[in-house]
């Protein structure tokens, strides 16, 4: 029984037929250690037929195919074109070795080519894999190792489906960038405080936000040039008069030391650039926001978009996060704690980074856990609904949220919440009738459409058949006309005549 060898490979397809198999052995063992001899292998191994790619975007749908395990036209036509043709009712003399048993199966079912897959095989196509380029001639040096490279950048970039809009990769590096910066400023505001404490010591105690510290530091500079003039400059940024006053009036019986006009100078430049970090990591909130609203617009609704994006920070993406059950998103963030308590054989945590949700603070503290516990549940559900959702809504998020509140009013006053099977429905129902308000306001406005076109059309039909008419009766006056002075003329020959 002969065997044929299907070898997929980035250039085309090639079918080899592996005859005299004696020489090299009939086992996984012998076959091994004969594959790096390629005088041996060459012997039992031999090309029978290349079926080369017209191009890269060929070669792509060719591998895709290969790898998502069904046949293409191409690779059946070149089956049957090369292999012995298979008689109905008879036992076929060959078989086809290939390496992925999927598409094996699928070319049984289609030609009822026999196909198998095993170690056996594996090494027979490792060893046309290694003397590839040898068994085709036309092949240039380095023409197979591009074809790979271009093949396997092509097919990684196709495999890698994913919306613009919902990359979560921006989350994380966001949410990272807001931690940082928030310990950066911290630090660079005490730096600023204690720097220009030593001229204003008096200001701390006023202005107690660091930021504001930075901006009134920013305004002031020297201390002996505070005057009545600062006092509306100092109220914008305040807010405050009173306090704007307080520090002008704190600076004139301030006991601190002077400061070298150099110093100063180099103050206020560490004050600007802390400002700039503040007003650049607002904006980074701001985009944050934006970004949670496009990639988890329903785990945002339901916890808030900074607890949101940290979930998904720690889980290492949104599919990571809606793979989690919920037990374990529940404790995301208190792993030490949790492993800890394994050891020590002590209470395992019951909350992570979810307790910086507003609802376990506000929950009791016997209610904490069981509070804890329905929240994750929900998380788990709206980053699911991201996750795997085509279209993007917060009505399951808000409806999540609504049964946590409801929740709370259970354990605090003993109301009965809504079943999750109600509150899910209702969800389907109204966004169903959106969609088919939305499908009505379409076929209104298409019936507006044809009525207005309508109606034109009825104008120009009113306006030519008034034309005709027109038309129609001058025709008719020219015609009476016409006739009124023939009848004269009859009249008038007549009289003559008569006269006659």
């Amino acid at each position: 029984m002969s065997m044929y060898l299907l070898y997929e490979s980035s250039s085309g397809y090639g079918l080899f037929e592996a005859h005299g198999l004696d020489e090299i052995g009939q086992n996984t063992e012998a076959v091994r250690s004969s594959v790096s001899d390629l005088d041996r292998f060459g012997r039992v191994v031999q090309l029978t037929a290349f079926h080369p790619s017209e191009s890269a975007l060929d070669a792509l749908n060719q591998i895709n195919a290969v790898s998502e395990g069904y046949m293409s036209d191409e690779l059946r036509s070149f089956l049957e074109l090369n292999l012995p043709k298979v008689k109905e009712g008879k036992t076929p003399k060959f078989s086809l070795g290939v390496s992925e048993p999927k598409i094996g199966s699928c070319i049984f079912e289609a030609t009822k080519i026999p196909c198998q897959s095993n170690e056996f095989v594996l090494e027979l196509l490792r060893g046309v894999r290694q003397h590839f380029d040898r068994f085709i001639k036309d092949l240039k040096p380095g023409d197979l190792e591009k074809a790979q490279l271009g093949l396997a950048h092509s097919y990684s970039r196709a495999k890698v489906k994913f919306n613009v809009n919902r990359v979560d990769n921006m989350v994380i590096q966001a949410i990272f960038m807001l931690d940082t910066l928030d310990k950066d400023i911290n630090s660079f505001a005490m730096r600023v405080r204690e720097w220009y404490s030593w001229h204003f010591p008096e200001l701390v105690k006023i202005v107690n936000d660091n930021y504001l510290y930075a901006r009134v530091s920013k305004i002031i500079e020297d201390k002996s040039k505070l005057s009545e003039d600062h006092i509306p400059m100092l109220t914008e940024i305040l807010g405050d008069e009173d306090k704007a006053k307080e520090v002008v009036e704190a600076g004139k019986a301030s006991m601190g030391q002077d400061i070298s006009p150099l110093d100063l100078i180099n103050v206020q430049i560490f004050a600007q650039k802390v400002m700039d970090l503040s007003d650049y990591r607002k904006k980074l909130y701001d985009y944050l926001v934006a970004k949670m609203s496009d990639i988890a617009p329903n785990l945002a609704a339901l916890i808030g978009e900074m607890v949101a994006a940290r979930l998904i920070s720690h889980a290492g993406s949104l599919t990571n996060l809606a793979k989690c059950p919920s037990s374990t998103l529940q404790i995301l963030g208190a792993e030490k704690a949790l492993f800890r308590a394994l050891k020590t054989r002590g209470n395992t945590p019951k909350y992570g980074l979810i307790f910086h949700s507003s609802f376990i603070g506000r929950a009791a503290a016997k209610n904490k856990g069981r509070i804890a516990r329905y929240l994750a549940n929900k998380c788990s559900v709206a980053s699911r609904i991201d996750c795997f959702a085509d279209s993007s809504t917060t009505a399951f998020g808000e409806k999540l949220r609504e049964q946590v509140e409801e929740r709370l009013e259970f354990y605090d006053k003993g109301v009965a919440p809504r079943k999750n099977v109600d509150v899910m429905r209702e969800v389907l129902e109204s966004l169903e009738t959106k969609d088919e308000g939305k499908a009505t306001a379409g076929e209104a406005s298409e019936k507006k459409k044809k009525r207005k076109s309508e109606e034109k059309d009825g104008e120009e039909e009113g306006e030519k058949s008034k034309k005709k008419k027109k038309k129609s009766k001058a025709v008719e006056e020219e015609l009476t006309k016409d006739n009124g002075h023939s009848n004269k003329k009859k009249k008038k020959k007549t009289k003559s005549q008569d006269d006659e």
